[in-house]
């Protein structure tokens, strides 16, 4: 198999490798360096190892410095959504990954040039060889500038909040719409979420999900047990300021 152009690979990442052989590693798959080892000097598995660690740098420092207000729970769910395999396949499928990969004839017909575990590693394996090739800035740019953080972080805090709460036998979780605003194409919505008529946390977003999420990440952050008194507090952990959204609950302006 002829290496493959890596000219349009490199224009995306706006990175041109120095050691070409290091960015042709980085994309060769261990059933392709099995059925020809004579040809490939080595797979990406090293450079994956490498790139596991540089990612999870510089995920964190890219959450950090765009969340300046998010504590250190959320952080974490975030940065672990980012890392994830599902996290790390999105950002290989936005460069089209796949079709730049040296696979093995097994994974070849059977579609696993597509695969996210291989396409999650083979990103793990890049980032690695941008690392040793051109450093840490370089590697910290490419991955701030592929990765996504949506509106409302990249976990799904109304998931995340419903297993906590199930797991303590509190029920399900209710979104309430306490106000929207705005024109029809520029609509505005404050969500507020209950637990057994609790208030746990109150959202907003320019859709009724994205601000039921904001709504669910704020509960989650603020989400603590039940004790063992008779009547358990679900959300006791104190807020540091009042949102817009927790004023509108109130009926202030």
């Amino acid at each position: 198999m002829p290496a493959p152009d890596l000219k349009g690979l490199q224009k995306q990442l706006k990175v041109s490798f120095r050691d070409k052989e290091l960015l042709l590693q980085a994309l060769t798959h261990s059933s392709y360096a099995h059925e020809h080892p004579a040809e490939v000097v080595g797979d990406n598995e090293r450079l994956e190892f490498l790139g596991d660690a540089v990612i999870e740098l510089v995920a964190a420092d890219l959450l950090f410095r765009r969340q300046p207000e998010v504590g250190e729970g959320i952080l974490t769910l975030d940065r672990a959504a980012m890392v994830s395999t599902g996290g790390l396949a999105a950002v290989g499928r936005s460069l089209e990954l796949g079709r730049y990969l040296r696979v093995g004839r097994g994974v070849e017909t059977s579609g696993g040039r597509e695969l996210d575990s291989l396409l999650a590693n083979a990103v793990e394996a890049l980032m690695g060889a941008i690392y040793l090739d051109r450093g840490l800035a370089a590697a910290e740019k490419v991955f701030h500038a592929l990765a996504s953080l949506p509106d409302g972080g990249l976990v799904n805090f109304k998931g995340r909040l419903q297993e906590l709460s199930q797991a303590d036998s509190q029920g399900v979780p209710r979104y309430e719409v306490v106000e929207a605003s705005g024109p029809g194409h520029r609509r505005h919505y404050w969500v507020e979420v209950r637990l057994g008529g609790v208030p746990l946390g109150v959202g907003e977003g320019g859709t009724r999900r994205a601000a039921e999420q904001a709504a669910a990440r704020e509960a989650v952050s603020a989400y603590a047990p039940p004790s063992d008194q008779d009547q358990p507090e679900v959300a006791r952990a104190p807020r540091a300021r009042r949102s817009k959204a927790q004023d509108v609950v109130a009926g202030k302006p």
